[in-house]
C-alpha cells in the first residue's frame, strides 16, 4: 500500500475539517507560534504551540506523534494483529478476546453511545467495510443493494459482548466487525493533549483530522478556530470563534465522497439503513474532551439539526453548529454570542 493510501484509508471517519483562523495581519517579530505537523492515525497531526521553547515543543510534539501511532497500532483495522482486528477474526465464536485496558475503554464508551444515541452510532458498521468504497479503492459506483441488506443484517451493537473485569470484547455472530474509527482519534487527542500538559505545555492547539483540543491562549488572546465550509475550498471556512480549554470535532460530508447522478455519497453511514447520512452537510461539536466531541458528532450529523437540537441543548456544556442539508447554518444557543459567521456556506452538491 502507498504511503498516501495507507494515511486515507487508517482513517474511516473525517480528515481536516477545522482549520487554525489565520491573523489578518503581516507576521511580527515577538510571534512565538511553533508548529509541529506529521502523520498518523491515517490522517495529519499538527500542533501549533505558543511557546518560546522551540525544542522543548519538538520532544513534546514527537512524544504526541509516538503516542498517536501506538493507539493506531492498538485499534485500527488496517493491521491483522490489533486488537480491533483481532476481535473481528473471532466474530461469531465462543472465544472472548482480551485487548488492552485503552481499547476496552474505548469501546465500552462507543456501546455507551449507542445506547443513549438508540443505535444512531454504531461501531458495528465495520460490517460494510468493502461495499461502499470512499478509500483509494474509490471507483464512483454504487454497491449492489442486495448486498448492503445482507451486510445490514450484521450490524447490531447489541451483539458486542463486554466484560469487565477481564478486559474482553467478543462479537456474537460471524461476519459482525467493528471499527473505532468514528472515536478513537478523540480518544487519542485527549490522551496527547495530557501529554502536553504534563511537559509543561498550556498554550496549543493539537489537531487530528477533524478533532481538534484548543488549550490555553495565543499570549494575551484567544485561539480562533474556523469552521470548513462544505462546499469551499479546503482551508475555507465559512465561520470562525474564540475557543479555550475545549475540544472541536467535525464530521462533513466532503472528504471522502463522490458525486453520481447529482447525488453525493459519502463516508457517514446511517448505521440504520447502510447508506450515507442525508440530513446534514457538515456538523461541529464543541465539548470539554476530544472523547465525547467525536462520536457525538456522528450522531448529530445523521440525526440533523432538526432532530438533535433538543439534545445539544439538554448535554452539559456541549454545543454544536449544523449545516444542514438545504446548506442552511443552525447554532446552538451557548455559541451564538461568540460564533461570527463570515459568509453563508458554499452551495452546491
Amino acid at each position: 500500500m502507498s504511503a498516501r493510501a495507507a494515511i486515507r484509508a487508517l482513517a474511516p471517519v473525517v480528515a481536516l475539517a477545522l482549520v487554525v483562523a489565520a491573523a489578518a495581519r503581516p507576521a511580527r517579530a515577538d510571534d512565538r507560534k511553533v508548529v509541529k505537523t506529521d502523520t498518523a492515525m491515517g490522517t495529519i497531526i499538527q500542533i501549533t504551540f505558543w511557546t518560546d521553547d522551540e525544542p522543548a515543543a519538538a520532544a513534546a510534539a514527537e512524544a504526541v506523534f509516538a503516542e498517536m501511532r501506538r493507539l493506531d497500532a492498538l485499534m485500527t483495522t488496517w493491521t491483522e494483529d490489533s486488537d480491533v482486528s483481532r476481535i473481528n477474526t473471532a466474530a461469531g465464536t465462543k472465544k472472548a478476546v482480551a485487548v488492552s485496558d485503552e481499547t476496552f475503554t474505548v469501546i465500552a464508551r462507543a456501546v455507551e453511545i449507542s445506547k443513549k444515541s438508540k443505535g444512531v452510532f454504531d461501531i458495528t458498521v465495520g460490517a460494510y467495510a468493502g461495499v461502499w468504497k470512499f478509500d483509494e479503492d474509490m471507483d464512483g459506483e454504487l454497491p449492489d443493494p442486495a448486498l448492503v441488506a445482507a451486510r445490514k443484517k450484521l450490524v447490531n451493537w447489541k451483539d458486542i459482548v463486554l466484560d469487565k473485569k477481564k478486559k474482553t470484547v467478543r462479537l456474537k455472530r460471524k461476519g459482525m466487525r467493528i471499527t473505532l474509527g468514528g472515536i478513537a482519534k478523540g480518544y487519542a487527542v485527549d490522551r496527547s493533549a495530557q501529554l502536553l500538559w504534563d511537559a509543561g505545555f498550556v498554550d496549543f492547539i493539537l489537531q487530528a483530522g477533524g478533532d481538534m483540543y484548543v488549550s490555553g491562549k495565543k499570549g494575551a488572546r484567544p485561539w480562533v478556530v474556523g469552521i470548513r465550509d462544505p462546499r469551499g475550498k479546503r482551508e475555507q471556512s465559512f465561520a470562525v470563534a474564540p475557543v479555550e480549554n475545549h475540544s472541536f470535532s467535525t464530521s462533513g460530508d466532503y472528504e471522502r465522497a463522490f458525486v453520481k447522478d447529482g447525488v453525493r455519497y459519502h463516508h457517514i453511514l446511517d448505521p440504520r439503513t447502510g447508506q450515507p447520512a442525508r440530513a446534514s452537510r457538515s456538523v461541529t461539536i464543541k465539548a470539554k474532551d476530544a472523547f465525547t466531541a467525536d462520536a457525538w458528532s456522528k450522531v448529530l450529523f445523521i440525526l440533523g439539526a432538526e432532530a438533535a437540537m433538543k439534545l445539544v441543548e439538554d448535554l452539559p456544556d456541549f454545543e454544536a453548529v449544523f449545516v444542514d442539508a438545504d446548506n442552511e447554518v443552525h447554532v446552538s444557543s451557548g455559541l451564538k454570542d461568540s460564533l461570527r459567521i463570515l459568509q453563508q456556506p458554499t452551495p452546491g452538491t
